[in-house]
């Protein structure tokens, strides 16, 4: 079959890979028909995500259709159309039975690894190294799925791919950052970041009940998409003065949003003048992993007793982290790689009953044979891109 695969840093190709296989009675083999690339995709692309070995299948956005199932698998059958959730979880666990699935205890074969750098393994997900099970991805033709009776949503409606594709991570992503938020009537909520979780935060805020909904970013594109689509009340680019804290502030009476949701994650390029600069020299040089500044402008602007939630994706260690702001304002942080399925059935029904169209994300759909050019479009943002769907 074709795959994207990892060849270095920067550098990804459509090889032909040996066709996966059922390896444990509980797994599906999905003969794919829509896939993504997402912005934690990069991350591995750019080098800053360990454990990434040459020939490594990318990908943990896909969807489509089951053409085989171990015998343990209950509730699948061949012919069934599926969205699959990016995190793998046993459904048997402590973490899992908690709805905690991105921490499934037995879901990581190399768990023992992820504990050298987390502390505490985290759960296997599709395509994303090796410190995370090392899994093939869903970027290909076809996809192995360990746990297939606990992970994939079966869709059982005349839906197109990419109304519910996006159920894999950034449309469940992005509405947890809300969740985090504990939403009430009159809130504001700001949102850093407007790509495909950003919009998807705004979107969630909306939907959860916000006042107000304030985009922030550097590209007037992905704002007006943010106003235009996904329903934000007002907007900041992040390029232009005063600085985006002092935009948030007085937008606010002074006192800042009562939630912040921050949608950018390692590769942040908020930050301007000497700390922008010394983030990029020190993450070039690998001395630290984690560009902060929009995790940093978060606890600027947010306000006392607020919310922080905190949903790109980091990878290491970070300088500079402003901790006496974020302690003596009393804020909350909330993170963490999404619990996927706890959110797809709710978050499918809203689909179905019409609330949201998730489609409108997407800008760019190419053959999967134009993945390496795709990966460079959409890092260096040309042609407008805010989401890539692959299609094998």
């Amino acid at each position: 079959m074709r795959a994207t695969v990892w060849s270095g840093r920067n550098t990804v190709q459509v090889e032909n890979v040996p066709d996966p296989k059922i390896l444990d009675d509980r797994d599906a083999i999905v003969k794919i028909t829509s896939t993504a690339i997402c912005g934690s995709d990069l991350h591995l692309y750019d080098g800053y995500v360990p454990t990434m070995k040459k020939g490594d299948i990318l990908g943990h956005e896909f969807m489509g259709e089951v053409v085989e199932t171990g015998k343990g698998v209950q509730g699948l059958q061949v012919g069934d159309r599926v969205v699959v959730p990016f995190p793998i979880a046993c459904g048997d666990c402590w973490s899992c039975r908690h709805e905690l699935y991105s921490v499934c205890e037995n879901s990581n074969p190399n768990a023992g690894l992820a504990e050298k750098f987390f502390g505490h393994a985290t759960a296997g997900i599709f395509g994303y190294s090796h410190i995370t099970g090392g899994y093939a991805g869903g970027q290909a033709e076809y996809a192995r799925v360990p746990y297939a009776d606990v992970g994939p949503l079966k869709i059982e409606d005349d839906l197109t791919d990419e109304q519910v594709l996006f159920l894999s991570d950034v449309f469940p992503t992005g509405y947890m950052g809300a969740d985090l938020c504990d939403i009430k009537g009159g809130d504001v909520i700001a949102v850093f970041g407007a790509g495909p979780v950003g919009q998807f935060a705004i979107a969630s805020a909306v939907l959860l009940g916000a006042e107000r909904v304030i985009a922030i970013d550097h590209f007037d594109y992905r704002l007006e998409m943010a106003q235009r689509k996904a329903g934000a009340t007002d907007v900041i680019n992040a390029s232009d003065e005063p600085a985006v804290v002092e935009q948030l502030k007085e937008m606010t009476g002074g006192r800042g949003p009562d939630a912040v949701i921050e949608a950018v994650g390692l590769e942040a390029s908020h930050g301007l003048g000497p700390l922008h600069a010394y983030d990029r020299v020190k993450q070039a040089m690998r001395s630290e992993t984690d560009r902060a500044h929009a995790l940093r402008q978060a606890i600027f602007a947010c306000r006392p007793g607020g919310t922080i939630a905190m949903m790109g994706a980091y990878g290491g260690f970070m300088d500079k982290f402003p901790l006496g702001a974020f302690m003596n304002k009393s804020l909350q942080l909330r993170t963490g790689q999404c619990h996927v399925q706890k959110y797809l059935r709710p978050l499918y029904e809203r689909i179905r009953d019409g609330q949201i169209d998730p489609s409108f994300i997407v800008t760019h759909q190419v053959d999967l044979d134009e993945a390496a050019n795709a990966y460079e479009t959409f890092k260096h943002k040309e042609d407008e891109c805010v989401k890539v769907v692959l299609k094998p």
